[in-house]
């Protein structure tokens, strides 16, 4: 059975191989034309040295001490030229996609349906053409070019990935150009163009609970996150604080609240933080928190909305002196013409 292997660029690009049994990473990557940075081959120079974010893998005994000590193996460091996965991997490589002779995916897909969630939020359902699906990391994104224009916006996948089907859910920007479109031009069958997949803000392997902070339309990753442990049958406990504005800008309840069935373990909270909201948790995020939720600190965090929430929420831990074991967070920004 063949292993996926996620080769994680230093420039945010991702690409995904398949590494047969008892096949080197180093070998599977120029089997698929991806150049990972070597000289020797033989576990002697340390070149093709990179960091094994996860998965399980041997190394064997043919490597010099020189090219990876035991310290650097203890801390997650592989050689490529030697590593042999045993399940699916995902390795941060410390060089540019381009000077690996290589870089974005490009994929072409047809619109199913617009849909306003909301004033504020849209969710976009493409069909993709001529593949089987995209591989990515839950809580990746990818770049969708706006017809007509050489202009792209950066979407979060809230789909599961591998699948046909793909979606996004955006914020609507008054005068946006892809706000624009969607709201006013789009149809059913129109076809787009998407680069990708991007970005370090992805779910890691899950060993102890998770702690999920979303801010309007950064709940899409989690979405995403939240199927992929569903289906894994995940068994730690998962919270999701999802503040909004306004009453109105609160989202995919429904789809939550099927989560919460499906994961015995998932449990949610939204606030909303417009003094005249009927919502009775009001405020932001970060008057959420409490003791209980952050764990003594043993949990993972995920962080994503836009900049000023992602900045309250470094705040209040820094004031907190709260420290969790992993913590990751992606800000976003809407672009807007001038």
């Amino acid at each position: 059975m063949a292993f996926t292997i996620a080769l994680n660029f230093e420039d945010g690009v991702s690409r995904f191989i398949q590494c047969n049994p008892n096949e080197k990473v180093l070998d599977a990557a120029y089997r698929q034309k991806i150049n990972l940075p070597m000289d020797c081959s033989d576990g002697v120079c340390g070149t093709c040295k990179c960091h094994c974010e996860q998965g399980e893998y041997s190394l064997g005994d043919d490597y010099l001490e020189d090219a990876l000590s035991e310290q650097e193996a203890q801390r997650g460091l592989v050689l490529t030229c030697q590593m042999v996965p045993g399940s699916d991997c995902v390795i941060d490589v410390p060089m540019a996609s381009a000077l690996c002779k290589t870089g974005c995916e490009e994929f072409f897909a047809s619109v199913v349906a617009t849909t306003a969630l909301s004033s504020s939020a849209i969710e976009l359902s493409l069909q993709l053409e001529d593949c089987d699906g995209i591989a990515f990391l839950p809580g990746q994104y990818i770049n969708v070019e706006v017809p007509g224009t050489e202009a792209s916006r950066a979407y979060s996948f809230s789909s599961l990935p591998g699948d046909r089907a793909v979606s996004f859910l955006l914020r609507n920007v008054p005068g946006g150009l892809m706000s624009s479109y969607l709201t006013g031009k789009a149809q059913p069958g129109d076809k787009l163009r998407l680069r990708g997949p991007q970005g370090s803000f992805y779910l890691r392997a899950v060993s102890r609970p998770l702690l999920f902070l979303a801010g309007g339309t950064g709940l899409a990753p989690f979405l995403s996150m939240l199927e992929q442990l569903a289906q894994s049958g995940s068994s730690q406990p998962v919270h999701l604080i999802y503040g909004v504005t306004h009453d109105h800008d609160l989202v995919k309840l429904e789809q939550l609240e099927r989560y919460r069935e499906r994961l015995a373990n998932f449990s949610y909270l939204t606030c909303v933080a417009s003094e005249a909201s009927q919502s009775p948790h009001k405020g932001y995020v970060t008057q959420h928190l409490d003791a209980s939720q952050l764990n003594d600190g043993d949990l993972d965090v995920y962080l994503c909305g836009p900049p000023p929430m992602v900045e309250a929420v470094l705040s209040d831990f820094q004031r907190r002196a709260f420290t969790p074991a992993s913590f990751h967070y992606e800000k976003f920004a809407a672009s807007q013409t001038a």
